[in-house]
């Protein structure tokens, strides 16, 4: 076979393969993942995580008496507590 053969052939397996690639929200293929992903983010994990952010910018803040650090830790904490919730809103609207 030819190279072009071989590539028309690949392309044409990936084509009928990719077909649960399309499932949006109503596949269940990888629900039980974004479940945990979801719950870890936004349970005592992602809280702990938030916290431990605004602490180490806190303390570098202290440390180099700039209030960047701090600043960069609050915007991290309040980007983990909300974004699970726009992403949701956002791949679950509907027009």
């Amino acid at each position: 076979m030819n190279r072009k053969t071989q590539i028309a052939l690949a392309g044409a397996a990936l084509f009928l393969i990719a077909g649960s690639a399309f499932a949006g929200t109503t596949g269940t293929e990888f629900q039980n993942l974004y479940t945990w992903i979801n719950n870890v983010v936004t349970g005592y994990f992602g809280r702990a995580v938030a916290v431990a952010a605004v602490g180490i910018g806190a303390i570098l803040s202290i440390a180099r008496v700039n209030p960047i650090p701090i600043l960069a830790g609050v915007g991290f904490a309040i980007f983990l507590q909300y974004t699970p919730t726009i992403i949701s809103g956002i791949l679950t609207a509907t027009i």
